[in-house]
């Protein structure tokens, strides 16, 4: 038997192999959007603390017109898109890094969504509701 007849030795399963997967049964995706998130947090951050110190020292009506503004309402919402989805994909990670129980794992990746989602939307309704002047 020769060199080359000899089998490759690898950790990987035969359904890894076949499959190509890694141990986590995907790649980089969750680490790409993440990082994604984050710059466009950062370039969001600017205009973002403008309108912030733009709002500090006026009564609620005075607010409510500067809020009430399209493109400020646009820059509000994209920086929640963005904060509310890197919020879940960074905690999920940790939650599938320290939480070992799958049972418990699942629950709080269910609840880690929902909170996310119910963070996004509440503070969707409230940048839309400003805006419209309701």
């Amino acid at each position: 038997m020769s060199a080359t007849d000899t089998p490759k030795r690898s950790m990987r399963t035969a359904l890894g192999r076949v499959r190509n997967l890694g141990a986590a049964h995907s790649g980089t995706s969750d680490f790409w959007r993440q990082r994604i998130t984050a710059v466009a947090m950062t370039l969001l951050m600017i205009p973002v603390l403008v309108i912030i110190m733009m709002l500090l020292g006026r009564n609620q009506a005075g607010a409510a017109q500067i809020l009430g503004s399209l493109p400020i309402a646009v820059i509000l919402l994209l920086f929640i898109a963005a904060s509310a989805w890197h919020m879940k994909i960074g905690m999920q990670v940790v939650i599938e890094d320290y939480v070992h129980n799958e049972k418990l794992k699942l629950i709080s990746i269910m609840l880690n969504n929902f909170f996310s989602i119910a963070v996004a939307l509440a503070s969707t309704y409230a940048i839309l509701k400003l805006s419209s002047g309701v």
